[in-house]
């Protein structure tokens, strides 16, 4: 199985080839595919968006797309960013500008108010062969439960899944690792922000990491592709 992954950003390429790089999938990105469109996030929910960027990215390609949407909804901002957590400080934002534009919304907040999540929601938008193969494949195994999020066209045309993280926003940036609102978003249960844990702790509670490993069996378990000693060699 190829897979596309709809993204630029070379932390979250890294991190998906990290728990995806047992699979006998070869993982390709849009940076394969000079002069390919950037897919527009104009939905209202993260769901939305990352069903259209893997539509559009399956549409040009040809082949399956995975691409995922995060947004950091924060209580106290009536869940806002949201969905525009990657452009909160305008269309161009950077990291930093969107950074600085939460913990000044959030400067009069207390600590005890200061609570958010954050969510990711992974779409998989399947190629023409690739859904003639889960197609079949469903058909033989009508007993099964699968308990998946699709969408039905005609046949299986979309695996959707969500990870969800829960924390609060800190008042100052700590720790030089991850990415995004990393720096700011602090987890109780370890005492850090996520820019302060190593890689493979992050990776280990982290949104994008819960909502991809769920993702990562459901297309083990559709039989879309094999790990481990299952690959073929």
């Amino acid at each position: 199985m190829k897979i596309v992954l709809a993204t630029h950003n070379r932390d979250k390429v890294s991190e998906i080839r990290h728990i995806l790089g047992d699979l006998d999938v070869t993982l390709l990105t849009v940076d394969d595919f000079p002069g390919i469109p950037e897919p527009a996030e104009e939905g209202a929910t993260l769901e939305e968006n990352a069903l259209a960027k893997a539509r559009e990215i399956r549409d040009h390609t040809g082949l399956s797309a995975l691409a995922d949407d995060t947004g950091l909804f924060v209580d106290a901002l009536d869940g806002a960013p949201g969905a525009r957590s990657a452009r909160f400080a305008g269309e161009k934002a950077g990291y930093a500008a969107n950074t600085q534009r939460l913990l000044e919304a959030l400067r009069d907040v207390p600590e005890d108010a200061r609570k958010a999540e954050f969510r990711t929601v992974m779409a998989v938008v399947l190629s023409e062969v690739d859904r003639k193969r889960l197609s079949e494949f469903l058909l033989a195994h009508p007993e099964k439960e699968f308990g998946l999020p699709v969408r039905v066209e005609g046949s299986v045309d979309s695996l959707v899944t969500e990870g969800v993280l829960r924390g609060a926003i800190t008042r100052e940036p700590a720790g030089m690792r991850g990415f995004g609102y990393d720096p700011v978003f602090f987890v109780p249960s370890r005492g850090q922000t996520l820019a302060e844990m190593l890689p493979e702790e992050k990776n280990a509670l982290s949104h994008r990491y819960r909502a991809l490993v769920e993702m990562r069996e459901f297309l083990i378990r559709l039989s879309l592709v094999r790990a481990g000693e299952d690959r073929p060699m």
